[in-house]
């Protein structure tokens, strides 16, 4: 069976679809799995052996992604997340079956819905995923196995960073940036509070991490950092590059994003900071790996200084098992 599965937004979002490529792979060796996504997730998706075949959604107009969508000869579509040119696409390529959540006015153009009720969060976001697949296949076994995301090459690439930047300790690893999909953060001088706590430990190396638009970012860090041993990286491949070295870090500290995944996917511990809404909560998106730690922020000044000193506790006593 040739199974098309839709997650074509950022790349937290994509993440937590995984495991439902996973599972309906595993579930039978012979379906054949194509992933609808987009341009920044082609390279991943490329990567995973659970994925037989990548179309890329370029934001062509409907008719062009439904050629594209109808050369794949779909049997049966699973849309994680819909839309209505999505939804209408797959209706004009014909798909015999398309699964979908019960949500929006692109419902019509399934022919099986599925009522989620997202808002409510009764489970994480790569759960209500895997949900849907049973739509398919009402038996599907939905475990996966931590990491999911497994790389051939990772030491040669852990080994070239190490040669640039001198490195020759655990490595704990900041990432002060958001790409603009975390509905909290902390400011870039609280992250450096956090960075010069970790510095302290003599036995871990610490590292900044900066995406490739976050160029302002790493330069203001850099000057408030100037007298410090800490290592400002600026990712400069591709998602499964970053992902490689991501896989050798022993914490990495970050909000709600499309990098903290990424890390939690490829074994990477982490600590991570959402906003302290229901909606954009922990239990909506925490991420598909282990060893995960969850901090809300709150809205309000008081509550938020309060949660600071939380997390600075935390990390010291993260720090201190490592000594």
């Amino acid at each position: 069976m040739n199974i098309l599965v839709v997650r074509n937004d950022k790349l937290g979002d994509f993440i937590t679809a995984l495991p439902s490529f996973y599972v309906l792979k595993h579930h039978n060796p012979s379906n054949r799995i194509i992933a609808l996504v987009a341009p920044l997730n082609r390279k991943l998706a490329e990567s995973c052996d659970f994925i037989d075949e990548v179309i890329v959604d370029s934001s062509e107009d409907i008719l062009g992604l439904a050629f594209k969508i109808k050369e794949a000869r779909i049997d049966a579509s699973i849309t994680l997340f819909s839309n209505t040119r999505v939804a209408l696409a797959q209706w004009i390529a014909r798909i015999p079956l398309r699964i979908a959540p019960a949500t929006k006015i692109a419902q019509i153009f399934y022919n099986r819905r599925v009522k989620q009720r997202r808002s409510e969060v009764k489970m994480a976001e790569f759960e209500y995923n895997l949900q849907l697949t049973k739509a398919l296949f009402p038996d599907i076994n939905l475990d996966f196995p931590k990491p999911l995301l497994q790389f051939q090459g990772t030491d040669e690439v852990y080994t070239a960073f190490c040669a640039e930047y001198g490195v020759s300790k655990t490595i704990i690893a900041f990432h002060p940036g958001f790409g603009g999909s975390s509905d909290a953060n902390w400011t870039l001088k609280e992250y450096i509070e956090l960075v010069r706590l970790a510095e302290v430990n003599t036995r871990v190396d610490v590292v900044m991490t900066f995406g490739p638009d976050e160029e302002n970012l790493y330069e203001e860090a850099k000057e408030l950092l100037n007298d410090s041993r800490v290592i400002l990286y600026r990712s400069r491949g591709s998602v499964v590059d970053f992902a490689k070295l991501l896989s050798h870090f022993k914490l990495f500290v970050s909000t709600s994003t499309g990098t903290y995944h990424l890390a939690s996917a490829v074994g990477c511990e982490t600590f991570t900071f959402f906003a302290d809404t229901l909606f954009a909560s922990a239990a909506r998106w925490k991420s598909i790996g282990e060893k995960q730690s969850h901090f809300m922020i709150p809205l309000e000044s008081a509550g938020r200084a309060e949660m600071f000193e939380k997390v600075k506790q935390e990390l010291r006593n993260h720090l201190l098992k490592l000594a």
